[in-house]
């Protein structure tokens, strides 16, 4: 039994297609990068109601990475990751791709690692750490001020 996955419409919501070609987990996340203008149509804010065509431009902005599609189909149901190049074109650069990498490996690799098996930090280890991560200890005026802020006086 073949299920049709082909819109017979010209046009469908954008949460709806954002999560159909598996760029959303759930519509709900989809309708959500709408109002935090994450994901845009030709440039262009959108809501999640908002009508995607074929041949409009989608861009979703994922952590540092901004990613650019064109719409080649319009989807009614979700479908398998392997029909999902049918329904879009990624027209994202391979350089933005490379950037992203390389700013997340050097996160990686400026964070201290401690050894596996080594169990919980100490105090000691704790106090080191801060030190080469240069951390500073505010002084007693910075943390009472800090500290009242948070609690106002009754």
């Amino acid at each position: 039994m073949e299920v049709e996955s082909v819109y017979s419409g010209e046009s469908v919501r954008v949460d709806l297609w954002a999560w159909s070609v598996r760029l959303f987990k759930t519509r709900s996340a989809a309708s959500a990068a709408c109002k935090k203008n994450q994901l845009l149509i030709n440039g262009q804010r959108c809501r999640a109601a908002k009508l995607v065509r074929i041949g409009d431009e989608i861009s979703l902005r994922q952590g540092l990475l901004t990613r650019i599609f064109t719409v080649k189909g319009i989807l009614k149901r979700r479908v398998g990751a392997k029909e999902v190049p049918a329904f879009l074109t990624d027209l994202t650069p391979a350089d933005e791709y490379e950037r992203v990498a390389a700013l997340e490996k050097a996160a990686r690799e400026s964070t201290p690692v401690r050894e596996s098996g080594t169990g919980r930090p100490t105090k000691r280890d704790r106090r080191e750490l801060e030190e080469m991560g240069g951390v500073e200890e505010p002084t007693f005026e910075e943390f009472v001020k800090a500290f009242l802020k948070r609690r106002p006086l009754r």
